[in-house]
């Protein structure tokens, strides 16, 4: 007899992995690989509880599916036990294309390609090693199969990957605010001319997600130190690839070096097959190993940004409503270069940092979600809500974010 496999997690408690398919990806090296990747990348700077990794966060949204799938079940939604398997496959590897640090990295080890695009590329890489289990499973995640509400339980504005991260992001910050009750809004799902609905019972459990997770993109996800030692983290891994390229030595490991070395985009992807295998063996380690080495390396930007990193030593960071003047850029542009005897240029390049960050409250194109009606009528949450004021949340707020190295 096969007894499932029992984790015990925190946010939900027991966590049943049945053995077969579902326990293969989770024993599978590139899924294990996100014990080794921080969920909330660096905001352990602002909350120090918030070491929780992107396995724990795959487990919970999987357990998640389970739940959504068994609701949805009993409300007369058929879904063969090949689907429910497949899609629980799905949400399991959702992330597991993500690279060290979150989001960050994007932009800055590779261009031009996106997690989830990776992550499509790892999950047939396990379908490879699983001799072709996940064909269904990589269906469902590209959207490319019949019953589109099964990929809305991956992806959407009530998919059960945003169930899980903020509940546990939540949990693990300490920021109490965001706790959502992602089981309400689980109970509350059902299915309409294929795509999920929320009954209308489950509307104020919507009406406190969609403000949940504003509140928790300002106070956590986009906070002032954690988007200024993002900062720090860039600017450092753009000098060590600009001293490779003028041929100085820089110590990483080989998935690291390779990252560094070369320009990395889609199409280096396609048409270098080794790729995918450094990227399978790049984690958040890689990247603190090499700045231990970087603290002393006779490059004083590269030493500095390093030494910045490890021992806490945060850019500042000016947040205001309004485009910071160029004459003030200018004056700490040019302190900065007279305080590390480097030139203005590189002040600006590596020594500070200026960002539009912009996000609105609610959009009505991107957070629709469909209330359902005990009448059978369905109206979107922006007209059911009573709550919700769409024209004051609709609103863009944007801030600008200056960051720039410290001497105090």
């Amino acid at each position: 007899m096969n007894n499932p496999k029992i984790i015990n997690d925190p946010v939900f408690g027991f966590i049943k992995i049945p053995r077969g398919l579902l326990y293969g990806i989770v024993e599978h090296p590139l899924f294990q690989r996100l014990n080794r990747i921080n969920q909330l990348g660096l905001a352990s700077v602002v909350y120090p509880g918030a070491r929780h990794t992107r396995f724990q966060h795959s487990l919970g949204a999987f357990h998640l599916m389970t739940e959504a799938v068994r609701s949805l079940q009993e409300k007369g939604n058929f879904i063969f036990d090949s689907e429910a398997e497949a899609v629980e496959a799905a949400i399991l590897m959702h992330d597991i294309g993500h690279g060290p640090f979150s989001h960050v990295l994007e932009n800055t080890l590779i261009h031009g390609i996106s997690h989830e695009e990776i992550s499509l590329l790892m999950m047939e890489q396990v379908n490879h090693d699983l001799n072709g289990q996940l064909n269904l499973a990589i269906s469902i995640f590209k959207g490319d199969y019949p019953k589109n509400f099964l990929h809305q339980l991956i992806s959407s504005q009530l998919d059960m990957d945003r169930l899980d991260y903020l509940r546990r992001d939540s949990f693990y910050t300490g920021v109490t605010e965001g706790n959502i009750g992602s089981a309400r809004i689980i109970k509350m799902l059902n299915v309409v001319d294929d795509s999920l609905v929320v009954e209308h019972k489950g509307i104020y459990s919507l009406e406190n997600y969609l403000t949940t997770r504003r509140l928790m993109y300002w106070q956590v996800y986009l906070h002032r130190t954690c988007v200024a030692y993002e900062k720090v983290l860039v600017n450092m891994l753009n000098r060590a690839k600009e001293l490779i390229r003028k041929g100085q030595e820089v110590f990483a490991s080989p998935a690291l070096y390779y990252f560094l070395t070369n320009e990395v985009d889609a199409n280096w992807f396609a048409t270098h097959p080794e790729t995918l295998t450094y990227y399978g063996e790049l984690d958040d380690s890689d990247i603190w190993s090499a700045m231990k080495a970087w603290k002393h390396h006779q490059d004083n930007i590269l030493s500095t940004l390093a030494t910045d990193m490890l021992d806490r030593h945060i850019f500042k960071v000016e947040v205001t409503e309004e485009m910071v003047e160029k004459t003030h850029i200018e004056t700490i542009a040019k302190a900065i270069s007279a305080q590390m005897e480097i030139s203005i240029d590189d002040a600006k390049r590596y020594m500070m940092s200026m960002n539009t960050i912009s996000k609105d409250m609610y959009n009505v194109e991107d957070d629709t979600i469909a209330i359902l009606y005990k009448d059978g009528t369905i109206r979107d949450i922006s007209e059911a809500s009573e709550l919700l004021n769409v024209q004051l949340l609709s609103k863009k707020i944007r801030k600008y974010y200056l960051c720039y190295q410290r001497f105090e």
